[in-house]
Parts: structure tokens; C-alpha cells; sequence
């Protein structure tokens, strides 16, 4: 009986191979599908990742537009003289005689004029 009691159980283990394996290999790409990089549970974390990058992307088109805007005003054939009047200003540093110039802080303080400011 001892023999007849491992060789059927060594037949069980043979016959139950194939489909443990089986299983096996149904799990792992279950577990894959699910848990995996690019599984269920990642779908949440695309959504973010999207929507973060529409807002970044819709921040840079409107930097793009507001450039494009700022190109074509500056385009030579017809150059809009306001921008022009405050290019030239802000670079060159050219003032007329009959103006007074206040200056701006950066982080929204109140102006003060110029010559206080440089006080």
C-alpha cells in the first residue's frame, strides 16, 4: 500500500501541474493588470498627471499667445508706437525733458518718485 499510496500521489502531482501552472500564469497577468505600472490602480494617478498637465499647457498657450501678440506689434512694416515709445524707454533709458519718472517696485509696494526713491 505504501507504494500504491506514493505512486498515486505522485500521479495527482502530475496531473495537477498543468493546470497550477496554468493558474500561475493567469494570476501573475491578473496581478499585472491590476496592480501593475500601467494597471487599474495607476489609471488614478494618470488622471492627475493629466489634468496637472492641461493646466501647464494651458498656461503655456497663453504665454504663447500673449508673445505672438507682442511679435506682431513689434513687426517692422507696422510697429505699434506705444510699444515701441516703451521699448526704447525701458532699454535705452531715454526720458524727456518734460516728464517725471516713478518708479515701480517689483514686489507692489506703493510707487514712489524718483527722486525719493533714490534717497
Amino acid at each position: 500500500m505504501a507504494m500504491s499510496s506514493k505512486h498515486s500521489s505522485l500521479a495527482l502531482m502530475r496531473r495537477a501541474f498543468w493546470p497550477a501552472l496554468g493558474l500561475l500564469v493567469i494570476g501573475n497577468f491578473v496581478g499585472y493588470a491590476v496592480l501593475g505600472e500601467n494597471g487599474v490602480l495607476a489609471w488614478g494617478g494618470y488622471r492627475h498627471a493629466k489634468a496637472e498637465k492641461a493646466v501647464e499647457l494651458a498656461r503655456l498657450q497663453a504665454e504663447e499667445q500673449r508673445l505672438a501678440h507682442r511679435a506682431a506689434l513689434l513687426d517692422p512694416r507696422r510697429t505699434d508706437p506705444d510699444l515701441g515709445d516703451e521699448l526704447v524707454r525701458r532699454e535705452l533709458g531715454f526720458v524727456r525733458p518734460d516728464e517725471v519718472i516713478l518708479a515701480m517696485p517689483d514686489d507692489g509696494a506703493a510707487p514712489q518718485p524718483a527722486a525719493q526713491a533714490r534717497h
